[in-house]
Parts: structure tokens; sequence; C-alpha cells
């Protein structure tokens, strides 16, 4: 999709000329120092582009639109996340047990979104909602995991049921609304996947 970073695949960054390159930083650090002074609601690519001293033009064409910009935000954590799920120490990573690899997975995801939660949220409010970028790799993943543990269950309808409820909103919801605790929300994701695995 033309203006978005390359979140659904680890690594390989594209080569970029030094100075798009030192552009392009530029407009993430603004962008992240007007979240972090003034919440993600109000993230406007219009005053990024004036406060980080280049041509709207220039970060309109970079990013896309705000969701562009946001997953560029959310671009460096979500490498490290891929990377500690596919390589990193179990029981996150290989080594440990399906059942033990699907409940790390789902409890980091919810602190990874939790962490980030205004991002997710505008990421989420975007043309391409939630269903985009990183939740691909997260499905496939989390699919094969549930296949490996559960061999003749219908892992890829099971791995979005799973990833259903780790979105910001449902999870701002819990949290403000019903005052559940980060702990809660993972021991219900837990009790989730261990009914769907031995099911």
């Amino acid at each position: 999709m033309r203006g978005r970073t390359s979140l659904p695949v680890i690594g390989q960054p594209q080569p970029e000329r030094a100075d798009a390159a030192r552009n392009r930083q530029r407009i993430i650090e603004v962008a992240a120092r007007m979240i972090a002074e003034r919440g993600a609601d109000e993230l406007s690519l219009d005053e990024v582009a004036r406060e980080a001293g280049v041509g709207v033009g220039t970060v309109y064409r970079r990013f896309g639109d705000r969701a562009g910009l946001v997953y560029a935000l959310l671009d460096e954590q979500e490498r490290r996340f891929q990377w500690a799920f596919f390589a990193g120490p179990p029981p996150l990573g290989p080594g440990a047990p399906g059942c033990d690899r699907i409940a790390a997975f789902l409890h980091t995801l919810v602190d990874r979104v939790a962490a980030q939660q205004g991002l997710f949220l505008l990421l989420e409010k975007g043309k391409t909602g939630s269903f985009s970028g990183p939740y691909r790799v997260h499905h496939i993943h989390l699919a094969t995991l549930i296949g490996e543990a559960c061999p003749r269950a219908n892992a890829p309808y099971l791995a979005d049921a799973l990833l259903a409820p780790i979105n910001a909103r449902l999870i701002a919801f819990q949290r403000e609304e019903r005052g559940m605790t980060l702990d809660e929300i993972k021991a219900g994701l837990t009790a989730l996947a261990t009914a769907v695995t031995r099911a």
C-alpha cells in the first residue's frame, strides 16, 4: 500500500536517501513528541509537517495518511515483538510447548497494546482498521501455534477468535469501565486459549 511502512515483514527496511531518512526520523520524532504532550487524538499531519520543518506533501507522500504515520510510530516496537516471538527465548520464542507459547504471545500482545493504547486506538480508526499491517503477521504466527497444539482445530478461525479481544477499544473499555486489571484480562485470554486448544 503506497505510503505505508513495512510493518508486516520483520527486518528488511527499504533503502532511502540520507535526506529522506533524516526527514522521516524528524517527522516521527515530532509526531511522538506531540502525542506525548497532547495525546494521540490530536495528531494532525499538517501540524506535524509544520513542526518538523518539512512540506505537507512530504509527510503525505511518505506516510500516506494518519494511519501510515501511526504505523511508523509503532514500527520499532513491532519489530522487537516480532523478533521475540520468531527467534527470542521461550516461552514467547521457540522451544516451549505450543500452549505455553500461545499464552505468552497473547499476554505480550496485551501489554504491547496497553503500552501504546492511544496509537492503537488511532490505528483502529483508520480506513484499514486493525486487520492490516502487523495483524496478518500475528494471525499467521498464532494460527501456526494453534495448529501445532491442536492439529484438528480450524486454526485460522481460532486465531482470529483469540486475537479479537486484543484491541485497544475493548482493552480500554475493560480497564476504564469494568475496572479490570491487565492481569485479569490476560487470565481471561489464557482461559479462552486453554478451552480452544483442549476442545
